[in-house]
């Protein structure tokens, strides 16, 4: 018989602290930082205390992804203890959903509190353009596996966790007000999630723009549905790679959205270093 959920997150934990042995309750990270496609380069500005490959950690996935990073960091920015999971996992690469959240589950059995997450997106609403950033208000998460499909663990959160306040006001109104001090144009939408790996066809754009979605990308409403799950406080950002709403002969590469990242990562270095300055 194989190892509950619980059982498997225990032994993680375990691991990961004999890896890291000045992590305890006392002085462990309360910020737990997702980084997307080619945007890892936050995890330059954290002193690090110790970075863990996954690889070294049981029951965690390997990312398989161009752009991400696939470790464990634990450290300090500005003074402020975080964790950054610097790769990230998605369903198209051949994970089940839960094994998507695994980690999300990993960070609040470590004691965290405060989730913020990055990604690339298609933008949809017709006002973006390449390189703009845009805070995540809500997301439509109905084109995606839930994780919490399955027996519920009541250790984890309930049965029918509610989901009206996704990602947290207060988070995105300070956010707002970090960037207007820093003058960072930002705007604020829905988060469509796919499967991918697919780019989306005209059509799908449409279709999700109709839907009420201004950004489309492959992760983060699994990670987030599994944050909230937990109890943690959310805050997400995508950075618009590439336009859904495109001219006829615009063919979208991976290529050119790490690139449309990387170009827009000061900025989002900038905003994220702001906020886990303020919690």
């Amino acid at each position: 018989m194989g190892l509950t959920i619980l059982q498997q997150i225990e032994e993680t934990v375990t691991v990961i602290r004999r890896l890291y042995p000045k992590l305890n309750e006392s002085m462990g990270p309360k910020t737990g930082i997702v980084l997307g496609s080619g945007l890892g380069n936050l995890a330059s500005e954290i002193a690090v205390e110790a970075a863990i490959s996954y690889s070294d950690i049981p029951h965690f996935p390997v990312s398989t992804v161009e752009g991400h990073q696939g470790k464990l960091i634990f450290g300090q920015i500005s003074g402020k203890r975080v964790v950054i999971l610097s790769g990230r996992f998605h369903y198209y690469e051949g994970y089940t959903p839960a094994q998507v959240v695994y980690p999300i589950r990993v960070l609040k059995f470590l004691g965290v509190e405060t989730l913020l997450l990055s990604n690339a997106a298609g933008g949809m609403n017709k006002a973006f353009k390449v390189g703009d950033l845009m805070v995540i208000h809500d997301h439509i998460s109905l084109f995606v596996v839930n994780p919490l499909l399955g027996k519920n663990e009541s250790s984890l959160g309930p049965r029918f966790p509610d989901m009206s306040e996704p990602y947290s006001k207060v988070l995105i109104a300070r956010a707002k007000e970090i960037a207007a001090s820093l003058k960072i144009p930002v705007h604020e939408g829905v988060y469509a999630g796919v499967t991918g790996p697919t780019f989306e066809t005209r059509a799908e754009y449409k279709l999700l723009h109709i839907a009420g979605g201004d950004a489309v990308g492959m992760s983060t409403v699994q990670e987030v549905i599994a944050a909230r799950h937990l109890g943690l406080a959310v805050f997400a950002m995508s950075v618009i790679t590439d336009l859904g709403i495109r001219e006829e002969d615009n063919i979208i590469t991976h290529e050119e959205v790490l690139q449309a990242a990387a170009a827009a990562e000061p900025k989002l270095t900038a905003l994220f270093k702001g906020i886990i300055e303020s919690l």
